[in-house]
């Protein structure tokens, strides 16, 4: 079947490139749908390469080798030469005596003329050749070569070099920016945008209130220096943005050089160091001194531990071109003064990692902490995001928002991109909720895997999994409500899962809390045993996590019969604070204490496990029963879900009754 859209004039114009008439370009140009246009090739270095080659063979090899001077001076004597053409380099002999130019209107056949040949020599100061040239009568004749000179340089040198000079460029194109590093290895990379080029503002960042307070202090200044200045007051040198990947530290440094309509300098930490040495700190002086011409501005270096990690037990020693960078970016904060109108703002997720040099006031002396959203920060960043979205009036970005605790901005706007996409894959026109919930599932557990076959025995396995980990959740105090149970993979093995959705962000958690989670993480294993009589390796997952918070609350929350209210576990300095050592990660305790802390994790998670165990076999008919609906379903929400345990509530008074 024909495509129906292929007979359209209007479609085929549009879709065939350039249009030439009679089906192709003039003869003088190259088609551009055959050779990409203009477009530089290794092909036309080769013509180059040929046409060179022709010109030599042409025009500069017409002349037979050079000969003797004796056997030229016998050739004049026997008269095979009957002219000659004197050079200040050679002396040229021709078999044919010059020709004069026919007549006007008669035409003569130069292949009726008579072969000739030329001999060359090299000239010898001999007066006998002029009276034997004329004895013989050889006309001869001097010729001046200053043409012929200038085109020796031409094809000798000027050609060749420019030749060379092509390849040259093609290669650096070729092999990337190498050879510009090697070129400008004392200039900084930064990309530069012109004051009032900056379109961000701070109505386009939400969810970093606080954040956002802390920088207007610095556009503030940039646009009025002299309230600051005429108190005597001093703006801080330099802001260290820390947070989460995701959270928007780039984001807010736009918009902070968007608001204050300055130039702004963004570089990459890594940009600064190369292969040479030195060319660090070549780079972060010539930035400086770019940046101090077009004061004022704004500096922004991303990823600073890229360039900014402790020198304090650095086994590589010192004199490094990371360290002589870090040296010169000290150095250059420390040129400049308050009031030239240069700030320099750096983001950085691992602030526990930088030298306490760099963080001394003076310097990075101020640290906004750029957070994870909270509930209205998350809902505010989705309708940001769902402005050039077409939303179906029945969307809740609050119900959004709510399912999405812990996420990043990064993570939100990239929701309501593949909620758009689904909506698109499913042919509709405005994006629903069920597709920002299948987003949502999507970024947590991963993409579904329904063709992965199964047999019903491994489904079965799978079912009562999750079930009891449903179910053990829906039993369990101050636990998150249980959102979705399915048994369709999902991610890179994950063969079913049970989506628990907090309903407010928690910044502090109780020991029963604590506990709880391990009671839901137990709760899969616990149902395999208790309904088929074995376990399998579906809980490896859980029994990782599970392990993991039983051990922290030994070692970190103090929260042991042993050891309470101590902390066993000793850790590098936090995300904001003076760093004074790299994170390390080590213990300060005997051998009998880890031997303590082994034997209280055992025994926790096997007492945890009792009581699931125990609390599944009260509810066997309801486990058997939410299993059988999963079984046939693949999935139940969370209406579905309280529905069945509603129902089982109401047969069990009923029967009490």
């Amino acid at each position: 079947m024909s495509d129906p859209g292929s007979d359209d004039p209007q479609k085929k114009k549009k879709n065939s490139g350039p249009q030439f008439p009679f089906g192709g370009p003039p003869p003088h140009l190259p088609d551009p749908r055959k050779f990409g246009g203009w477009k530089f090739t290794i092909i036309y270095i080769l013509i180059l390469v040929v046409g060179m080659s022709l010109f030599n063979y042409v025009f500069l090899n017409r002349v037979n080798p050079t000969i003797d001077f004796s056997e030229f001076k016998s050739k004049i004597a026997s008269g095979e030469i009957k002219r000659v053409e004197l050079t200040d380099s050679y002396f040229t002999g021709y078999t044919n005596a010059r020709r004069e130019p026919a007549p006007s209107g008669v035409f003569k056949n130069p292949y009726t003329a008579a072969q000739e040949e030329a001999y060359r020599t090299v000239p010898i100061n001999d007066s006998e050749i002029i009276k034997l040239m004329d004895e013989r009568k050889v006309s001869y004749y001097a010729v001046s070569r200053e043409g012929s000179t200038v085109l020796n340089i031409i094809f000798s040198w000027v050609l060749p070099i420019a030749f060379f000079f092509v390849i040259w460029r093609f290669l650096i194109k070729r092999l990337g920016n190498f050879g510009g590093n090697v070129l400008s290895v004392g200039q900084n990379r930064a990309v530069i945008v012109a004051e009032g080029d900056v379109v961000t503002r701070f109505q386009d960042v939400a969810g970093v209130d606080e954040a956002k307070e802390e920088l207007v202090e610095v556009v503030d200044f940039l646009k009025n220096p002299k309230k600051y200045t005429e108190i005597g007051g001093k703006i801080p040198k330099g802001v260290l943005l820390v947070g989460p990947p995701g959270t928007g530290k780039t984001l807010l440094a736009r918009a902070v050089a968007g608001e204050a309509g300055v130039s702004f300098f963004r570089m990459s930490g890594a940009d600064f160091v190369e292969m040479f040495v030195g060319v660090g700190a070549a780079r972060v002086r010539d930035l400086f001194k770019q940046a101090r011409e077009k004061a004022p501005c704004i500096i922004f270096i991303d990823e600073l531990d890229a360039i900014g990690k402790s020198r304090i037990n650095n086994i590589a020693g010192g004199n490094d071109e990371r360290e002589q960078t870090l040296n010169q970016l000290l150095v250059e904060m420390d040129g400049f003064d308050g009031t030239s109108g240069l700030i320099i703002l750096a983001a950085t997720n691992r602030p526990d990692v930088l030298d306490p040099a760099l963080l001394r006031p003076g310097r990075f002396d101020r640290q906004v902490l750029v957070d994870r959203p909270d509930l209205n920060g998350r809902e505010a960043i989705l309708r940001i995001h769902a402005k050039a979205v077409k939303l179906s009036p029945a969307v809740d970005l609050a119900a959004v928002a709510r399912s999405t605790s812990g996420f990043v901005g990064a993570d939100l706007a990239n929701i309501v991109n593949e909620a758009a996409l689904l909506a698109v894959r499913n042919s509709r026109r405005l994006v629903e909720q069920q597709d920002f919930e299948e987003a949502i599932e999507k970024t947590v557990a991963g993409l579904q895997k329904k063709t992965r076959v199964m047999s019903e025995e491994v489904r079965r396995v799978i079912a009562y999994h999750e079930t009891g980990h449903a179910l053990t959740a829906a039993f369990t105090p101050n636990s998150d409500p249980v959102q979705k149970i399915s048994i369709i993979p999902r991610g890179f093995g994950a063969l079913g899962y049970t989506l628990q959705m907090p309903l407010e962000d928690r910044y502090v958690i109780t020991k029963d809390e604590l506990l709880g989670k391990i009671d839901v993480l137990m709760g899969g294993r616990a149902a395999e045993e208790l309904v088929f009589g074995e376990i399998s390796t579906g809980a490896a997952n859980d029994l990782t996590k599970a392990t993991d918070i039983a051990r922290k609350m030994i070692t970190d929350y103090g929260m042991s019969s042993q050891f309470k209210h101590v902390a066993l576990t000793q850790r590098g300095a936090g995300m904001i604070g003076q760093a004074t050592q790299e994170p390390m990660f080590h213990r300060e305790y005997s051998e009998a204490t880890q031997q303590y802390i082994d034997e209280e994790i055992a025994r926790m998670i096997e007492k945890r496990y009792d009581l699931v165990k125990e609390q599944l076999q009260g509810n066997r008919e309801l486990l058997e029963r939410i299993a059988a609906r999963l079984l046939e379903k693949e999935t139940l929400d969370e209406k579905e879900f309280k529905k069945l345990l509603e129902e089982q509530a109401q047969t069990a008074i009923s029967g009490g009754v």
